[in-house]
């Protein structure tokens, strides 16, 4: 993930699409300098106690990239190749992602050098709390509010949040999202970032006309976001399932896979490789899949310059962030492959976040029915603001996106003013 320059490909890449988009806006040089960097980052490194009884040190980070449109907010990570730049460059995407939604939040992101796998449940927690008390100084509901993200779950939000309000002296609902029910969380919020992945794969398909019913859709990636999306597209619209794959392999079936039965066995197995109901390939060869949609649904830098070469499909549509690079999208764009940014299609999950943290406030929860009316009423309405821009300028959807996002933050921050 790390560049020879010390920055990530995702960062470079990002810092670049800002210095354009604000030269097409015609944003004043000083508002592209503040776009283009983070207002404040936390490095932490903190012991945590292993079951065998050694001590260990972890490294850890907390970023905020711009805040002038409401508190920060975004997820926190468990994964052995985390660095700051890549965290930065998540932090700037989740700016982005809450302006194209037009939600009150300005971007943040976290994460754990860490591998979770090779932990206990036990050790996790110990090492959950200890990260919470660590950046502790940045959280709470009217400043940063994290929610899951790679490796990460309702129940460490559910840690964090124990955590922070042990600290307090009271029961603090809303400084994170993503959590258990029980604890305040929000119906739909599980699958939100997939369901959000459907909705706009839907609008897509409307306007290309491309029927759902029997689309051939590929998923990469079968975990937070992956299985929803696979799971909602094949029973609410009535797609095809034709391939899906995870760190471990992957599994095609031309008559649709059973994406529950393949769900059981991904958690007994803990991968999809050797589901028995399909045939089996390695984890690449997902990209070479015929299909009619993609949606990577995994990590970053996956649709390359040599794996968009690869796609069999009319549309991607981006469930992970910062799933394509910039040669990649050059790519789909000269084989005529519509793409729809993470930024734009991948923010369901906060916008319910935002839903959470607004019915936690309150103390007042809405039923599941009503979170995915109003879900997909905002991701219809940014959807066709996106496309509307696009239409408008001669634009990609990426780059529509990317316009209305800064733009919106740049505004923000004019309007504001520079302090004192």
């Amino acid at each position: 993930m790390v560049g020879n320059d010390g920055s990530s490909p995702l960062l470079r890449e990002l810092l670049e699409r800002i210095d354009r988009v604000c030269r097409f806006l015609g944003i004043e040089p000083y508002l592209c300098q503040i776009l283009k960097n983070c207002q404040r980052e936390l490095i932490v490194s903190f012991p945590v106690k292993m079951d065998n009884g050694d001590i260990r040190v972890f490294h850890g980070y907390r970023v905020h990239h711009n805040i002038t449109r409401g508190p920060a907010k975004g997820g926190i990570r468990y994964h052995p190749e985390v660095n700051l730049d890549e965290i930065r460059a998540l932090a700037m995407l989740m700016t982005f992602k809450c302006a194209v939604v037009n939600i009150p939040f300005g971007g943040a992101k976290g994460g754990v050098v860490c591998n979770p796998r090779e932990l206990s449940r036990r050790e996790i927690e110990n090492l959950t709390r200890r990260f919470a008390s660590e950046v502790s100084i940045l959280l709470g509901p009217e400043t940063d509010i994290p929610a899951p993200d790679v490796n990460t779950d309702a129940q460490i939000m559910s840690w964090i949040m124990d955590t922070y309000s042990m600290h307090r002296g009271y029961s603090v609902l809303s400084v994170v999202t993503g959590k258990p029910l029980i604890v305040g969380g929000s119906q739909g919020r599980a699958e939100a970032t997939g369901r959000g992945v459907a909705y706009v794969t839907q609008f897509l398909a409307q306007e290309i006309g491309l029927p759902l019913q029997g689309a051939r859709v590929v998923v990469q990636g079968f975990g937070k976001v992956g299985y929803p999306v696979a799971k909602i597209l094949g029973e609410e619209y009535g797609c095809k399932i034709v391939g899906i794959a995870d760190i471990g392999g992957g599994v095609v079936c031309e008559k649709g896979l059973d994406v529950e039965r393949l769900k059981e066995h991904e958690q007994k197995e803990g991968t999809v490789a050797g589901f028995v109901n399909g045939e089996n390939i390695r984890g690449e060869e997902i990209f070479q899949v015929p299909c009619d949609v993609f949606i990577p649904a995994a990590l970053e830098d996956q649709i390359n310059e040599r794996t968009a070469s690869q796609l069999q499909c009319k549309v991607v549509v981006e469930g992970a962030n910062g799933p394509t690079t910039e040669s990649g999208e050059r790519v789909l764009r000269e084989r005529g492959i519509l793409s729809v940014p993470d930024i734009l299609a991948n923010a369901g999950g906060v916008v319910v976040s935002y839903f959470e943290w607004v019915q936690g406030l309150q103390s007042f929860f809405w039923s599941e029915e009503e979170v995915n009316l109003r879900l997909k009423s905002i991701m219809k309405q940014s959807f066709q603001n996106c496309l509307a821009f696009s239409r408008q300028h001669g634009l990609s959807l990426r780059e529509a996106a990317f316009a209305i996002a800064i733009s919106r933050v740049a505004e923000a921050t004019r309007v504001r003013g520079i302090y004192p």
